[in-house]
């Protein structure tokens, strides 16, 4: 039973033991905890962990791989995971956030005046000017930045990088923020660029490397997110990233609206749903036959298996439902369903701790 759930699968160029997977995930816990988690989450049997976040420069808010200690950091991380015979990949992004603009908000961040979640929206109307005029010198600097840190990543263990297609990418794929005349904007190719080369970047220093894409998807009518890729023009993103390099893709919806909307409750209006990002997998198919990974309140066995068994899917990415219960992988293999601590979509404490500077934690956690 649950045979597909378990079969190993050549994702991109990297071989994986199964076919679950630790979506990106921003934790806000200390270096100690969240070693610890790490840890309980590649012994409970995942076969790939993606490491949210990883800076393509130095950082001044995240860890870095161009710092001793960030560096440091991230090789714990490989070790943790490779320990456990589990595969790790680093997640490459830039922020499209003005930095300068962020500080006059830090003050009340700190003091807790400002929640993540009133700072979300403050932050989003800074993306539009920011990224319309970033100077190209500037654009360029970035987009050589994901190579270098692809390099890095790869001396610190990772096993694959994936390329963040909101953050950054996502604003320049995006005429909802991308309001620039150049070569960088207006068209949908021209809007592309960005992503294109930021792939380019790492395929010309490593040309062997497996290298994911996180493909942001814009929906409208309704309308959800605000950056990534409009569904009607993901038959011009997609090639053009595969060209590039790319030999996978990690399908989502967009960000840069409501947290709730890309972290969905239960009772969400419109993604309540199981499997509720799926849909995006299905459109992406159309125009390329690389591996996807599916996401989206996934947490029960047999619809899983159903969506890896039909060909839906490729993999499986979960982030709640392994915060819930890290050993969901294991239990599957040894006919323990019934044990499993299902994921309730509740964000109490995950998404809920986050915004409230508490960390992302689950309601089964016991402290």
């Amino acid at each position: 039973m649950y045979e597909t759930i378990q079969s190993p699968v050549n994702y991109g160029g990297l071989q994986l033991k199964n076919r679950i997977i630790l979506a990106p995930t921003t934790f806000g816990l200390s270096d100690e905890e969240y070693f610890e988690k790490m840890r309980r989450i590649a012994e409970g049997g995942c076969a790939m962990i993606i490491v949210g976040d990883v800076p393509v420069g130095k950082s001044t808010f995240e860890k870095s791989l161009f710092d001793k200690k960030g560096f440091a950091y991230y090789q714990k991380l490989t070790e943790i995971a490779h320990s456990n015979n589990c595969r790790i990949c680093a997640q490459l992004h830039q922020s499209d956030s003005n930095m300068l603009a962020m500080l006059k908000y830090v003050p009340g961040v700190l003091t807790k005046r400002i929640s993540m979640q009133e700072l979300r929206p403050l932050l989003n109307n800074e993306v539009a000017p920011y990224i319309s005029k970033l100077s190209v010198k500037k654009i360029k600097k970035i987009i050589d930045g994901f190579g270098k840190a692809a390099v890095l990543a790869v001396k610190a263990g990772f096993d694959m990088v994936q390329v963040h297609g909101d953050r950054m990418c996502g604003s320049f794929s995006s005429a909802v923020f991308n309001k620039r005349t150049d070569e960088y904007g207006g068209s949908a190719e021209n809007r592309a660029r960005f992503a294109v080369e930021a792939v380019k970047a790492i395929r010309s220093r490593l040309p062997e490397l497996p290298i994911d894409y996180k493909l942001a998807v814009r929906q409208e009518n309704p309308h959800y997110g605000n950056a990534g890729v409009l569904e009607e023009e993901l038959g011009i993103f997609v090639p053009m990233l595969v060209d590039a390099g790319v030999t996978s893709f990690h399908v989502t919806l967009a960000n840069h609206s409501s947290l709730e909307d890309t972290i969905p409750p239960a009772n969400h209006p419109y993604f309540k749903g199981q499997g509720c990002f799926l849909k995006f997998c299905d459109e992406v198919r159309k125009y390329t036959d690389k591996p996807i990974t599916g996401v989206g309140g996934l947490t029960d066995p047999d619809f899983v298996e159903e969506q890896l068994a039909s060909g839906r899917i490729t993999c499986a990415a979960m982030s709640r439902q392994l915060l819930a219960d890290p050993a969901w992988p294991n239990k599957v293999a040894a006919g323990q369903c019934k044990e499993i601590h299902r994921c309730v979509r509740c964000n109490k404490k995950c998404l809920g701790g986050l915004q409230q500077h508490q960390g992302t934690r689950c309601i089964y956690e016991k402290r």
